[in-house]
C-alpha cells in the first residue's frame, strides 16, 4: 500500500513538473511568481519591522551597527543562495530532460554540500568577526552592535542554509504555494518575536538577532519535513547522499553568479561605508545608517522582482531542457514587462514620498535629512533595474553561468565600484549617493547589449517538439 501511494504521488509530481512544458506562460508565471513575490515581500517586510524596531527602540547607532552587519550576513547566506539557486536550476534542467534520477543525485548533494559549508562558514566567522566587522566600516560607537547581532547570526547560519538552499528546490519542483508558506511562517515568527526580546525583555539588538535565528530555525524544519516525505517525487533518499564531483561542480557553476553578486556587494559597502565616513566627516555613521534605512526600502521593491525571477526560473530551465525556445522567451518577455512595472512604480513612490518613508525608522533629524537624500538619488535609475536583474536570472536559468555571471558582476564590479571611487573626488559627499545609480545604468545598458547580441540562439523553435508536444503559448 505504501509503495502505490508512494507512486502515485510519483506520478502526480512529474504530472506537475511537466505543465511547464504545456500551460499557457502567463498562467504558470502568476502560479509560480505570486507565491514567491509574496514571499519575498513578507521577508522584506520583516527586515524593515526589524529596522523600525531597532530604531525606535535601541536608537540611530544600532541601525548603524545593523547596516554594518546585513551585508556580512547576506554574505554568509549568499552560500546557501548559491547552492539553493545552483541546484534548483539543474534540477529544473533535468527534470525537463526526463532525467529524473540524475535530479535526485543533485538533491542529495545539496544537503550535504549546506552542512558542510554552513558549519565552515559559521567557524571562519565567529573566529574573525570583530576585524570583518572593522573591514565594513564599523567604529567604536557601532562595532559592539554589529558584534552582537552577527554572533547570534552566525551559530544559527547552518539552518539558514539549509532552509534558502531547500526552500528554492522546493519551489522549482512544483510546489511554489509551499514555499512560500515557508518564508511565511520564518516571517510570523521574527515579527511575533523580535518586540518581545527587544521591548519585554530588553534585549536590544541582539533580540531581534535571536528573533531572526528562531524564524530561520522554524523554515529549516518547514523545508526539511517536505523532502523527508516519501509520497513526494524528490525527496531524500539513503543512496543519494553522496558527494558527486561533477553535480557539485554544476551547481557551484550555475549558481556563483549569484554568490558572486553578493560578494561583490560586500566589496562595494567596505568601498561605500568607507567613502561615507572619509566625506561625511561627523555625520559618518549617520551616513551608514541612512543608507541601511534606504536599502531596506528599495529592497521591498527588488523582493517583487526577485520574486518575478524566481517563478520564472523554473519555467525557463523546464523549457529550455525540453528545447521549447518560444515558449522560454514567452517567459523572460513577460517577466521583464511586470518587473520593469514595479520598479518604476517603486520610484514614483520614493521621489514623491521619501520624508515620510524614512521616518518610520527614526525620529533623529540628522538621520532622516540623510536618508531623505540618499533614497530620492538612489532611485534615478531604479525604471531599468528590473530588466538588468531579469536578464542575469534568465542566462542562470538556461544554466549560461558565464554570462550570468559577468552580468552579475558588471553593476558592482565593472561600474559602480569604479564609480564609488572616482565621482566622490569631484563631486564630494553627494558624489557617493550618485555613484549607486550610475553603476545601476551602465550596467543595465551593458545587459541591453548582450542580450541583444545573443537573442538569436534562444529564438530557434524545434518544429518537431511543436508539432508532437500539446503545448499552449
Amino acid at each position: 500500500m505504501a509503495q502505490t501511494e508512494t507512486n502515485i504521488a510519483t506520478k502526480t509530481d512529474q504530472k506537475r513538473s511537466v505543465r511547464l512544458g504545456t500551460q499557457p506562460v502567463a498562467s504558470l508565471l502568476a502560479e509560480y511568481a505570486l507565491p514567491a513575490i509574496v514571499a519575498m515581500i513578507a521577508s522584506s517586510l520583516y527586515n524593515i519591522v526589524d529596522r523600525i524596531f531597532i530604531g525606535n527602540g535601541v536608537g540611530p547607532y544600532a541601525i548603524a551597527g545593523l547596516s554594518i552587519a546585513m551585508p556580512i550576513m547576506n554574505l554568509t547566506t549568499a552560500f546557501g543562495s548559491m547552492l539553493g539557486v545552483g541546484s534548483s536550476s539543474l534540477i529544473s534542467i533535468r527534470l525537463g530532460q526526463k532525467r529524473h534520477e540524475e535530479a535526485k543525485q543533485v538533491l542529495g548533494t545539496t544537503f550535504l554540500l549546506n552542512m558542510m559549508v554552513g558549519l565552515l562558514v559559521c567557524v571562519c566567522g565567529l573566529i574573525w568577526l570583530e576585524p570583518i566587522l572593522r573591514l565594513f566600516g564599523a567604529s567604536e560607537q557601532v562595532l559592539p552592535y554589529a558584534k552582537e547581532f552577527m554572533q547570534v547570526i552566525l551559530i544559527a547560519n547552518v539552518f539558514n542554509h539549509n532552509f534558502l538552499g531547500f526552500n528554492a528546490v522546493m519551489r522549482a519542483t512544483g510546489y511554489p504555494r509551499k514555499a512560500m508558506m515557508s518564508t511565511f511562517l520564518t516571517v510570523i515568527v521574527n515579527v511575533l518575536l523580535a518586540p518581545l526580546f527587544i521591548f519585554v525583555f530588553d534585549w536590544g539588538i541582539r533580540g531581534a538577532a535571536l528573533a531572526t535565528a528562531c524564524a530561520q530555525f522554524c523554515g529549516f524544519v518547514w523545508v526539511m519535513t517536505h523532502f523527508c516525505n516519501p509520497k513526494n517525487d524528490l525527496h531524500f533518499e539513503k543512496k543519494y547522499f553522496r558527494l558527486i564531483g561533477k553535480v557539485i561542480a554544476d551547481i557551484v557553476s550555475i549558481g556563483s553568479s549569484n554568490f558572486l553578486m553578493h560578494a561583490c556587494t560586500c566589496i562595494m559597502v567596505i568601498i561605500l561605508n568607507s567613502s561615507l565616513v572619509h566625506y561625511g566627516g561627523a555625520e559618518g555613521d549617520m551616513a551608514i545608517a541612512a543608507y541601511g534605512i534606504c536599502n531596506s526600502v528599495v529592497m521591498l521593491f527588488l523582493m517583487v522582482v526577485i520574486g518575478l525571477n524566481q517563478g520564472m526560473q523554473p519555467i525557463v530551465g523546464y523549457n529550455f531542457g525540453a528545447r521549447l525556445n518560444e515558449r522560454m522567451m514567452q517567459a523572460y518577455r513577460l517577466t521583464i514587462v511586470v518587473a520593469t512595472a514595479v520598479t518604476t512604480f517603486g520610484f514614483l513612490i520614493g521621489e514623491l514620498f521619501p520624508r515620510s518613508i524614512v521616518s518610520l525608522f527614526t525620529n533623529d533629524e540628522t538621520l532622516i535629512r540623510l536618508s531623505t537624500t540618499c533614497l530620492r538619488t538612489i532611485l534615478i535609475s531604479f525604471p531599468v533595474v528590473g530588466f538588468q536583474m531579469v536578464t542575469t536570472t534568465f542566462f542562470q536559468s538556461v544554466g549560461k553561468a558565464a554570462w550570468s555571471i559577468f552580468l552579475s558582476l558588471s553593476r558592482q564590479l565593472i561600474f559602480l565600484i569604479p564609480a564609488l571611487i572616482i565621482l566622490p573626488r569631484i563631486f564630494g559627499f553627494s558624489g557617493v549617493w550618485a555613484a549607486l545609480p550610475t553603476g545601476d545604468i551602465l550596467a543595465s545598458v551593458l545587459t541591453l547589449i548582450v542580450i541583444v547580441l545573443k537573442m538569436k540562439q534562444f529564438t530557434k523553435v524545434p518544429r518537431e517538439l511543436t508539432k508532437e508536444t500539446n503545448i499552449q503559448l
